[in-house]
This record gives C-alpha cells, sequence and structure tokens, in this order.
C-alpha cells in the first residue's frame, strides 16, 4: 500500500521533458542561480562521468576542467532549478562511471565521438 504512495508522489515530481543523455556525453547544463532578488542562468558545460539513482532521486555527475583543475559538480535530474539539459556532443565509452578521467590531463581526457545515426 505504502510502495503504491510513493510512487504516486515521486511522479508528480518527475519533470516531463528530459533529453536522453548517457555517460561519455558532454552537456550543458542551465542552471537558475538566485542572487538576491534577481534570477539568472549559469551554464556548466562538461562530460557526464556518472549517473545514479532512480526516479526523483536520480542524480548526474559532470566534469570539465577550469584553468587546469577538475571541477566536478552533482546535479538532480529532476531538480526544478535546471532550467535545460543540452546534449552537444556523444561520446564512446566502455564503462558506466568514468572515475579514471580523474588522473587524466590534457588530451588524455577526451572521448571518442559517437556517430550519429
Amino acid at each position: 500500500m505504502s510502495k503504491a504512495i510513493m510512487d504516486l508522489v515521486e511522479k508528480t515530481a518527475l519533470k516531463d521533458e528530459m533529453p536522453k543523455f548517457e555517460i561519455g556525453d558532454t552537456v550543458d547544463v542551465h542552471l537558475k542561480i538566485l542572487e538576491g532578488n534577481k534570477e539568472r542562468i549559469q551554464v556548466f558545460s562538461g562530460v557526464v562521468i556518472a549517473r545514479s539513482g532512480s526516479g526523483s532521486r536520480e542524480m548526474f555527475a559532470v566534469r570539465r576542467i577550469v584553468a587546469g583543475e577538475g571541477v566536478e559538480r552533482k546535479f538532480p535530474v529532476h531538480s526544478p532549478r535546471i532550467e535545460k539539459i543540452e546534449v552537444t556532443r556523444s561520446g564512446v565509452v566502455r564503462r558506466a562511471k568514468l572515475y579514471f578521467l580523474r588522473g587524466r590531463v590534457g588530451k588524455a581526457v577526451r572521448l571518442k565521438e559517437r556517430r550519429r545515426t
């Protein structure tokens, strides 16, 4: 009984339109940022290195290099603060988690691009 109620509550929290993106894809995450009483959109671009969870608790981690330092950030997929997610490149990967990219520098971080059909 309680499982059905939880599923119903979770369904209301899910976003309707989410682009299909996978591990290894390069994405632009458009976030709503509140500064005082103003709201603006900030874009975080990087490679999706992990996805975890399911339903309303689903998260994904994005990694990018800023001024020679690696920066990772985790986002809830169905967060109301995420305006949109754009897939800019699709990468070919053979792993579920790309944590090995943390130890790589420069051109070694690049992934092969998947052909679009």
